[in-house]
């Protein structure tokens, strides 16, 4: 079990007064009433450090005058230069607070595990903050991780976040905002796929990282997919995004189904992608919405008879979408449609309002 981490905070001489053990406990009483002469700053720090005081009514005290801050005191104390433990402890004391999170993402102080506690908080202007704060995502995976597992982070978002990470959206791909330019996928040679994989997983992972690149002849066994998979569950999320990308349809077949949205849209997306492995993913039921959306806005894609088939029939596909795939199919598709239980009511009736109007039913 790991011990608690010690927390050093400075403060003046004329605020450490009112912390130390020492000092009698009715005066640390006092102190925790948060009546001090003291700045913003050093009054918020002595309340934190009370909080960790060995009396009960002091801790409880403290809390109580940290929450009840006056406004100006507060919002000082946090977008300022405060100890990281502090703005951690607000972060999750004020985590319904837009105004107050808000202010805290904005804080450099603030640690990157607080940031990514911050990251999966569901307040659409701190996720934007996080997802347009490249340094910190690059440098500590799970604010990634929070990113994608966080219901407020759109298409747009997941789009900005795996550009500056080198996944371009397809050309063929009608962009969530309209004003967004398309990219492009660009190449990878094998070799230097081969590299990149084995920069990510180490070289213990031997030729298996050649492994994850080529596609089999024939399907894994269970032991070999028991062996991705274990592998796929110890990898980071940025791992993760980077397999996706550059991995076999082995590969890809799991990291399109993975529980983070930014991973299972780079995995769509990968430029090695099928047609055959879209039109089946355009089936399943167990991907997230956005893979689904992504499928449906690819022009290319959508082509084919057989994805606008799987779209049209999978009740995961927002139904608007879903109608307007089911204007292009085919009579004895329509009649199947009409009579499934398997497919929205909507879905079904609008089969059979297309039948009628074709004279068909």
């Amino acid at each position: 079990m790991n011990e608690p981490q010690k927390i050093r905070l400075q403060l003046s001489p004329e605020a450490e007064k009112y912390v130390r053990r020492d000092a009698p406990v009715e005066a640390r009483r006092l102190a925790a009433r948060g009546a001090l002469p003291l700045p913003p700053t050093e009054l918020a720090t002595v309340l934190f450090a009370l909080l960790h005081d060995p009396d009960e009514q002091v801790k409880a005290r403290a809390h109580e005058s940290l929450l009840g801050l006056p406004a100006k005191v507060r919002q000082s104390v946090l977008s300022g230069p405060v100890h990281p433990a502090l703005l951690s402890w607000f972060a999750r004391a004020l985590k319904d607070d837009a105004e107050a999170v808000e202010q805290i993402a904005l804080n450099p102080a603030t640690d990157d595990a607080t940031f990514a506690f911050l990251a999966s908080l569901p307040h659409r202007r701190v996720v934007e903050i996080a997802a347009n704060n490249q340094l910190r995502m690059l440098r500590h995976p799970p604010i990634v991780d929070a990113l994608g597992s966080n219901p407020l982070t759109g298409r747009a978002t997941i789009d900005r976040i795996l550009h500056f990470m080198g996944l371009e959206r397809p050309e063929a791909e009608v962009p969530e905002d309209p004003q967004a330019e398309p990219g492009s996928p660009g190449e990878i040679s094998d070799d230097a796929a081969v590299a990149a994989l084995r920069a990510l997983l180490g070289d213990d992972t031997g030729e298996f990282s050649r492994e994850l690149l080529e596609d089999p002849d024939q399907e894994l066994d269970e032991e070999a997919q028991g062996t991705l998979f274990g592998l796929l569950q110890k990898m980071n999320v940025m791992q993760r995004i980077k397999l996706a990308r550059l991995g076999n349809k082995e590969a890809r077949g799991l990291l399109v189904r993975d529980r983070n949205k930014i991973v299972a849209s780079a995995a769509i997306r990968s430029p090695k992608i099928t047609e055959l492995e879209v039109e089946s993913y355009a089936r399943a039921r167990n991907v997230c919405d956005d893979v689904l959306r992504i499928i449906a806005a690819n022009r290319d894609w959508t082509r084919s008879y057989g994805v606008k088939l799987a779209l049209a029939t999978n009740p995961k596909v927002p139904i608007p979408s879903a109608m307007k795939f089911l204007n292009f199919l085919q009579e004895r598709d329509l009649r199947n449609i009409m009579k499934s239980k398997d497919v929205p009511a909507p879905i079904a009736t609008h089969a059979r309002r297309i039948l009628q109007k074709k004279g068909k039913h």
